[in-house]
């Protein structure tokens, strides 16, 4: 039985060591931190739990597809629910736009902000759907191999798409920059500019408004349980608190991992779903793909300023997700990956899970997550920290007319130096790389390195991309790769 040696226990990892032991290879992974889940790891203090990472559960069908390839269904691990509204968004005082369970409910809201939005809307989503079931549903299972994965009658039907931008499409769409911001909105996700984004990735729209939100009960990281469970059924053995320190490489083979304890582990193959970058540096020079040039050149999803706040009250005029973009978003925008700086007035993204799960906080209080996205590689202290603590807290307050600050119970907050210190992020990003044109499908980082036999790559920085659910998918590719190469 040939020996896998996984390194990190994110998404990607863990969905790549339930395939890989499911064809029949003896999986192990080692994991730095004291808890599994990468980016999705969970911060509890006082009664309050929360999503240290994602907390937006989007495209179930992919979450169903990955439990179905093991006879398994997402309710065999944990008890879902679809938000309504799925969120809401702030444009001033008491000024916000709310966005229901269903396409027809929001294109009441949208008809509200500008007549005759709602047909356009649903013109929009049907080609958003289109392009969904051409991407979600076949182009992203392919491992990033060949040009020619991109190339068949559907997608030469949307050749135009390739080279349009949704920001461009939106905005011949729509007038209103409100509704506007919305729909630019969900790209964000893929970590790059509307401008920037090729006009096909609209099929985040229609994961937007067509599939809706979700919620599992006790936050996100029942999903990483979920993966546990499921890997540990398999025999998959996960092995905490053993950062790695160096991949060794014998007659052009990766057959050896050493720890920072100096312990040696041999194996047949190593993957890695550690950040791309950090594990190329546990590699001699000569064995490394990339250079840094070339990781300075790539466009990387933000990073993020976080606040983990627990509050005395219940709170009022908010949804379980709500935006904040009652600021220029173009001028913050800008600041992110034009001209890296932190923002003079940047918007921000809030959740409070315990409006719809009471096990995320006591009775007749709240938890409250707050993000505002960053340029990678900013200067992090506390006091910039705190700062931006301020700002953002006394617009919460105004723009949702209710005092807050006197009912803090606590705050812990995470930024660009927690992404590096914690997980080896390049630069502290927080998403990995963005999926902008040239750095789509075979364009991105690979899943085999191309300079040592046996290494392997899964994660946001390879294929697919940024997000959980291509990071399911990018750990179930990496396993058929290796599977396709060393098949028992």
């Amino acid at each position: 039985m040939k020996k896998v040696a996984i390194i990190g226990s994110g998404f990607s990892s863990l969905a790549a060591s339930c395939y890989l032991a499911k064809y029949g290879y003896d999986v192990t992974i080692y994991e730095k931190n004291k808890t599994i889940g990468g980016r999705a790891r969970q911060y509890v203090k006082d009664g309050f739990t929360f999503d240290i990472g994602p907390t937006w559960y989007w495209m179930p069908d992919v979450f169903e597809r990955f439990f179905s390839d093991f006879n398994k269904h997402p309710k065999d691990y944990y008890q879902l629910e679809k938000l309504n509204p799925a969120y809401s968004v702030y444009f001033g005082k008491n000024d916000f736009i709310t966005i229901e369970d269903t396409l027809d409910k929001i294109c009441i809201a949208f008809e509200k902000e500008e007549p005759g939005s709602s047909k356009k809307l649903k013109k929009f989503i049907q080609q958003a759907e289109d392009n969904y079931n051409i991407a979600i549903k076949d182009l992203v299972y392919n491992p990033g191999v060949s040009p020619l994965e991109l190339v068949n009658l559907q997608t030469a039907k949307k050749l135009n798409q390739f080279f349009g931008t949704i920001k461009k499409d939106v905005r011949k769409a729509f007038n209103n920059k409100r509704l506007v911001q919305i729909l630019e909105f969900p790209v964000l996700f893929l970590g790059a500019k509307p401008s920037d984004t090729p006009s096909f990735y609209s099929f985040m729209n229609y994961a937007d408004f067509g599939l809706g939100t979700f919620h599992p009960k006790g936050g996100m990281y029942q999903v990483i349980l979920a993966l546990e469970k499921l890997a540990k059924e398999l025999g998959v053995t996960i092995i905490t608190e053993n950062p790695i320190q160096k991949i060794f490489v014998d007659n052009g083979k990766a057959n050896t991992i050493i720890t920072n304890s100096s312990k040696i582990i041999n194996c047949d193959i190593v993957l890695s779903g550690a950040d791309y970058h950090h594990t190329e540096t546990l590699l001699e020079e000569s064995y490394r793909q990339y250079s840094e040039a070339y990781w300075t050149k790539k466009t990387f999803a933000p990073s993020s300023l976080l606040f983990y706040v627990g509050f005395n009250k219940k709170l009022k005029n908010v949804n379980h997700h709500t935006l904040f973009f009652d600021v220029d978003f173009d001028t913050h925008a800008e600041a992110i990956y034009d001209n890296p700086k932190w923002p003079e007035k940047p918007l921000f993204y809030a959740s409070f899970p315990s409006i719809t799960d009471n096990s995320t906080a006591p009775n007749d209080k709240e938890a409250g997550i707050f993000l505002i996205p960053l340029a990678p590689g900013l200067e992090d202290t506390e006091a910039l920290r705190s700062s931006y603590f301020e700002k953002i807290i006394n617009r919460f307050e105004a723009l949702t007319s209710q005092s807050v600050k006197e009912d803090i119970l606590f705050k812990e907050s995470f930024c660009v130096n927690d992404f590096i210190s914690e997980y080896n992020s390049y630069k502290g990003n927080a998403y990995g790389m963005a999926n902008t044109l040239l750095q789509t499908a075979f364009l991105r980082p690979k899943l085999k390195s191309k300079k040592v036999n046996n290494l392997y790559f899964t994660g946001q920085l390879t294929v697919p991309g940024p997000g959980v659910p291509p990071s399911l998918i990018s750990g179930k590719l990496a396993a058929e790769l290796i599977n396709k190469h060393h098949s028992l």
